[in-house]
């Protein structure tokens, strides 16, 4: 839920840096890391002592229910560094600095393999000891954006304390992709909770079809995080022809990247059941489901982009309404799927409805130009 961390302070930096203020964007950037480690810091207290609350509410053993726990605790220990790694992530991207975030990512995730091999194999930590070993890499790469921000702050002798005005702002433009978030996650709730109620086959397929979904999203999710910060920037400077032209241009690679992966989705078709190993029952309906996600890729390309380039110009009001209007999309097509008893493809029939809703609100929003907001800050 707290992703708007990464993506609020990316468009607000990039359009103060393509405004020609780096030290109002470092600023702007400093704000949003104070704004995670508070957000990170309640989290932290709310969390520790409903843990065993928490673990209740999923019904697990009582053996499992307290190894949940004793992981879960250790965890929130990792929650402030860990938003302070979103909100520095969002920072250096609005900034066009896309090396630093995967040195980090890339450091911490090798240490984090090694203390957990260490502290779980070695010291015989066990769940204990594999929570650990992610704490300490999340304080690490948190500490790390804390670094390299300070330098920048003091390069064009920004203060490091926060600003009062600057925390509103963030706190209220991130106010708004919480609520888009909430519908996107909705979404996936819902398909979890169908797809149990059907059968044991019906869920594992599902599970493996939205983890082979994922995979090639995430892929996606990299052109829509580059139109954030690109977009941002070409607004910040006063050029909305710029960005304009920019949007077309990842419009057209995410479509393009989407049908590459349809291809190639299409070849691996046959080779994904065996690969995660499901029964004969769950391969009939996963290979089924393969074919609606082969389908849904080349949408799923534009939708993702113009998701980005909307959160690079600031625009988080509408994508809130319009992930509301999706969400009662797919609302209405599950509530048909459960009335009527259909089966799983169904289900996923549902999810590209969904898809295909957010399709059609972005690129309407994207054909005309009340996104098109240039200045430093959006009014």
């Amino acid at each position: 839920m707290s992703i708007f961390l990464a993506y609020g302070t990316t468009a607000a930096v990039a359009r103060l840096l393509g405004a020609g203020h780096r030290d109002a964007a470092l600023r702007q950037g400093i704000d949003g890391l104070w704004l995670a480690a508070g957000i990170g810091a309640v989290v932290l207290a709310a969390g520790w002592p409903l843990a065993p609350r928490i673990v209740l509410a999923f019904g697990g053993t009582a053996g499992v229910s307290q190894q949940a726990v004793t992981y879960l605790r250790i965890s929130l220990l990792g929650a402030p560094s860990m938003l302070v790694v979103l909100a520095g992530t969002g920072v250096l991207r609005g900034l066009q600095d896309t090396r630093t975030p995967l040195l980090v990512a890339v450091i911490a995730s090798a240490v984090n393999i090694a203390l957990n091999a260490t502290f779980v194999l070695g010291l015989h930590w066990g769940i204990a000891g594999s929570a650990s070993g992610t704490v300490f890499a999340q304080t690490g790469s948190g500490a790390a954006y804390l670094v390299v921000v300070a330098r920048g702050a003091r390069r064009e002798g920004v203060r490091g304390w926060p600003d009062v005005a600057g925390l509103r702002q963030a706190a209220r433009a991130g106010a708004a992709l919480v609520l888009r978030t909430l519908a996107l996650q909705a979404v996936l709730v819902l398909m979890t909770a169908i797809a149990a109620r059907q059968s044991a086959a019906a869920i594992a397929a599902s599970q493996v079809g939205m983890r082979v979904w994922s995979l090639f999203v995430f892929a996606l999710d990299a052109i829509a995080i580059a139109a954030q910060a690109i977009t941002g920037r070409y607004l910040g400077a006063g050029d909305a022809d710029g960005a304009r032209a920019a949007t077309q241009r990842v419009i057209g690679w995410g479509a393009v990247y989407g049908g590459l992966f349809s291809a190639l989705l299409l070849g691996l078709r046959p080779l994904l059941p065996a690969l995660f190993g499901v029964s004969p029952e769950v391969r009939h309906l996963l290979l089924a489901v393969l074919l609606v996600v082969i389908a849904q890729q080349p949408v799923a390309g534009v939708v993702f982009v113009l998701d980005g380039v909307l959160i690079g110009a600031g625009d988080q009001d509408y994508l809130a309404v319009a992930g509301l209007m999706s969400l009662a999309v797919f609302g209405i097509a599950a509530v048909l799927v459960v009335s009527t008893g259909a089966g799983l493809v169904a289900l996923w029939l549902a999810y590209a409805a969904w898809m295909l809703a957010r399709f059609v609100t972005l690129t309407l929003r994207a054909r005309g130009s009340r996104w098109l907001v240039t200045g430093a800050v959006r009014v």
